[in-house]
């Protein structure tokens, strides 16, 4: 049987079609979701730079699920007077995988 570069393209675009999405990492996620407009992962910009969370939060065992329900709910007073928006419309699994990138930058 002989295979035509359009029969073999078609054939491979069908194969990849059916393969399982790439889960997005925690990095992707906080471009996709827009915290970046906020936060740099070295520099603060409106909220704390991702690094100075990984520190501050060091160690502490309930970490990811209390920053989870903060980036869920949004939050004010922990790093200045201006709040967080909450999060409402992101996955609180997508958000666990923010946060454990966050935290991991230590």
């Amino acid at each position: 049987m002989k295979l035509t570069l359009s029969t073999l393209l078609a054939t491979c675009a069908l194969a990849l079609a059916s393969l399982p999405a790439m889960a997005d990492t925690g990095a992707d996620l906080t471009k996709k979701n827009n915290c970046m407009s906020c936060h740099g992962v070295d520099k603060k910009i409106i909220g704390p730079a991702f690094k100075d969370v990984a520190k501050k939060y060091k160690g502490n065992a309930d970490a990811v699920a209390m920053l989870s329900k903060k980036v869920k709910d949004g939050g004010i007073g922990v790093w200045g007077p201006i709040p967080m928006s909450p999060n409402k419309a992101v996955s609180d699994a997508d958000i666990k995988v923010m946060v454990e990138y966050v935290l991991a930058l230590n």
